[in-house]
């Protein structure tokens, strides 16, 4: 188990996209479920949490990192993968490839074509991470829009109804 933490652990310090090991998805979504259960309480403030380390010891958790922490356990319990990147960080094209989700070489297309700006360092690409997250929010609002037009017009011209004979 120690050598797959360490892994698990170097993965994420590489800002590789990390989802739940099948034997532990049931452990995770029932954080999820939990920690949901927490923010939904009414307070006057958020939660008071703490982490227990492993010999016992308590260490108070802030309110910012409870949401977080939230959160990732709600995108894991879904079997999604999650990264978490440091804001103001600059990536490695390698790394802005597995956040989008693309090929290496396609990413050096886009930025050959100027779609995502980066900076040079030697041989070496290098770009903000806000960038390539803008980029991907601006991808995914076209790829909604073009699905939202191919429904429409599939339903336009009868393409669902053929498919009900």
């Amino acid at each position: 188990m120690a050598a797959a933490a360490h892994t698990m652990e170097d993965l994420i310090r590489r800002m590789t996209p990390v989802a739940a090991p099948p034997e532990q998805q049931a452990q995770v979504a029932a954080l999820s479920k939990a920690l949901e259960s927490m923010t939904l309480q009414p307070r006057k403030r958020g939660p008071k949490c703490q982490l227990i380390g492993p010999k016992g010891e308590s260490i108070p958790i802030p309110e910012s990192i409870f949401y977080v922490l939230e959160r990732v356990a709600e995108v894991m319990a879904r079997g999604d993968s999650i990264t978490v990147v440091p804001v103001g960080r600059e990536v490695t094209t390698q790394q802005a490839a597995d956040l989008l989700n693309v090929s290496r070489q396609y990413l050096v297309r886009l930025l050959d074509e100027g779609r995502i700006p980066f900076r040079k360092t030697g041989k070496h690409r290098r770009l903000r991470i806000e960038d390539v997250l803008s980029f991907k929010q601006t991808r995914d609002k076209d790829r909604r829009a073009g699905l939202r037009e191919l429904s429409r017009m599939s339903e336009e011209f009868g393409g669902y109804d053929s498919e009900r004979k």
